[in-house]
């Protein structure tokens, strides 16, 4: 964490107040949000950086919920729902004990 900091506060300071929050989602082309100005433009207070690592996990949550949203609609495509599986299995089940 502590080495993140670091790289944020040299990367803020050269960038001018852009934080980095890449991801490979549809907006991947955006690869900084602007970051609030601290009252002392030239050192990054603790908030700042906190707020802009806040920013940086919850970009990276929205982008895990997206993929495992989007392997659900496939499964659901491709296997069905809950009920259609389930009618599957206990069909299986019963054909088997014949």
């Amino acid at each position: 964490m502590q080495a993140w900091v670091a790289e944020e506060r040299r990367v803020a300071t050269e960038a001018q107040g852009l934080s980095r929050t890449h991801t490979d989602r549809q907006d991947a082309g955006r690869s900084s949000v602007p970051v609030r100005e601290c009252q002392d433009s030239s050192i990054l207070s603790s908030a700042c950086l906190a707020a802009n690592g806040a920013l940086s996990l919850l970009n990276l949550a929205c982008y895990l919920l997206d993929r495992q949203v989007a392997k659900l609609a496939a499964g659901f495509e491709n296997e069905g729902g809950f009920t259609e599986r389930l009618y599957r299995v206990r069909t299986a089940r019963r054909n088997q004990q014949r």
